[in-house]
């Protein structure tokens, strides 16, 4: 094309565009470590004072606030 954006074939420049990283396998994969949805085992931790309670099922530690101190509890 004489008129066009030079990008036709053979034009433009950038191939492949993949995410680039290298080989598969470096992530930690799915639901790994104590981030939401941990799932049902272990338990709430209060990060202030150290309290402890059992996770319940359904109900994310971060909404649960410490019987001593009042703070958020975190998953452990």
């Amino acid at each position: 094309m004489p008129f066009g954006k030079g990008t036709g074939q053979g034009g433009g420049g950038q191939r492949g565009g993949g995410r680039g990283g290298g080989g598969r396998g470096g992530g930690r994969g799915r639901m790994a470590g104590t981030r939401a949805g941990a799932g049902p085992g272990g338990g709430c931790l209060c990060p202030n004072c150290g309290t402890k309670k059992p996770h319940t099922p359904g109900v994310p530690c971060y909404t649960v606030k410490c019987s001593e101190c009042g703070t958020p509890m975190v998953r452990e």
